[in-house]
């Protein structure tokens, strides 16, 4: 509902396991996808990283932050854009075209809603292809690379949520590599991300 977030309500402390909750998802959840759709679009360096990541991140908590403030559901990256980089998109221009067709298809949902699933269902198929196709950069003679990616694979699919996929596969990442003795390899970061990931599945309210 517009403008009629209870802030101070929120700051109870009963809210702080789901506040926790959000944000650990929010941020996985973009990384993530900022990352797979960089990758897609070539948009990173030598070392897998994306420069400036911090610039995209802001912009997502912005677009979240005032989501909130209009009552809408919550803004961010989607790994759907996928399909927008294959054609061609590199700029904000390309989210801006999007958007306004979007504002066009709230005047023709009626017509889109009467479209069956078998119409559209092609689409979505070739959009998945799209999205799963960076799976192929990965080194599967490596059980502490690939047992981790399949992981994260096999939870996106079943709690249709890239935010649990990925928490879930810094923890199994974490066990394969020390059961591998490849711990050298675990960054702090990641240390951090493993922990974080524990505790987000001890309070996720299932």
């Amino acid at each position: 509902i517009f403008m009629q977030f209870d802030l101070i309500g929120a700051l109870q402390w009963s809210f702080a396991s789901i506040i926790l909750t959000i944000v650990v998802m929010d941020i996985v959840d973009t990384i993530g996808t900022l990352t797979a759709l960089s990758m897609v679009g070539g948009m990173l360096d030598k070392d897998g990283h994306l420069p400036d990541m911090h610039k995209p991140m802001l912009s997502d908590a912005i677009a979240t932050t005032l989501a909130g403030f209009l009552g809408t559901t919550t803004a961010g990256a989607y790994i759907d854009s996928a399909t927008g980089i294959e054609a061609g998109g590199r700029t904000g221009l390309t989210a801006v075209v999007t958007a306004f067709l979007f504002l066009v298809a709230l005047f023709l949902s009626p017509f889109v809603a009467a479209i069956p699933a078998y119409a559209y269902s092609p689409a979505l198929i070739v959009v998945g292809l799209l999205m799963i196709g960076m799976v192929t950069k990965i080194n599967f003679n490596d059980f502490s690379e690939a047992v981790p990616v399949f992981a994260t694979l096999v939870l996106m699919a079943f709690s249709y949520n890239i935010g649990i996929g990925m928490t879930g596969g810094f923890i199994v990442y974490i066990i394969f590599k020390t059961a591998a003795g490849k711990r050298s390899e675990i960054s702090a970061g990641m240390w951090a991300l493993g922990i974080i990931s524990m505790l987000l599945f001890i309070i996720y309210p299932y």
